[in-house]
């Protein structure tokens, strides 16, 4: 996948992991929201590219179909319908994979929440239970699973790990270094650059806006970082 404009341009492989990194205000959050669905702002140009073709993500629902999924820093406000259950809330993206014609297919909802249950471990009394009772790194785990369930080419985890706990964190990282494995192609946007040090291959910096560096494995650190997103470097 190549996402190419002015500012910013970036190839992420299969089975690759990339970081994003860059102070607040940089452009992060607003890269990954324009390349799925064009979903920020009005004015968005640049194109993206999957298998070297260019694809129409100009909307939400085009962005899922070419392979895309977007887990939101906000899981709270955007990523979950915080007082429906699991089972729904994990079908929530492919509805379609769980219906018989316009009609939900209730059996079939389950089965999949309870696979998912159990490949992240999230820890619920039941896939019934309304997501609002989860804690926050179960909560992260059901908006993690409701993309899954697309089977993208591209996630895009934006703050995966913000206001979790340290076991949550570990199954996350885990889980991501497994999708990297099995050839996901895997972006991830955080504030923690240790984070992103341990878990990526490459890591590109972005300042006002821009794409500013992008470091590979070997030459990653907190400083070198630092430097690139404030301008020191």
């Amino acid at each position: 996948m190549c996402i190419r404009d002015s500012g910013v341009s970036l190839r992420v492989r299969q089975g690759e992991i990339v970081g994003i990194a860059g102070l607040m205000g940089a452009g992060r959050t607003e890269l990954a929201m324009s390349v799925f669905g064009r979903s920020y702002g009005q004015r968005i140009s640049g194109e993206v590219l999957m298998h070297g073709k260019a694809v129409d993500v100009s909307t939400v629902r085009k962005a899922i179909d070419h392979g895309i999924a977007y887990v939101t820093e906000d899981r709270k406000g955007l990523g979950l319908v915080l007082e429906e259950e699991i089972r729904k809330n994990v079908s929530l993206a492919n509805l379609d994979a769980v219906a018989d014609g316009l009609v939900i297919d209730p059996g079939r909802e389950f089965q999949v929440a309870n696979e998912y249950r159990k490949a992240l471990n999230i820890r619920c009394a039941g896939i019934e239970q309304p997501v609002v009772n989860l804690s926050g790194g179960n909560q992260q785990k059901v908006v993690l699973s409701k993309w899954l369930f697309t089977q993208p080419e591209l996630l895009i985890l934006d703050e995966p790990t913000r206001g979790i706990d340290v076991g949550a964190k570990r199954d996350i990282y885990f889980l991501v270094q497994r999708l990297a494995r099995e050839g996901l192609a895997v972006i991830v946007i955080s504030s923690e650059l240790m984070e992103l040090i341990g878990l990526c291959h490459r890591v590109a910096v972005m300042r006002a806006g821009r794409l500013v560096a992008t470091l590979d494995a070997d030459h990653l650190s907190e400083e070198a970082l630092i430097a690139h997103a404030t301008g020191a470097h």
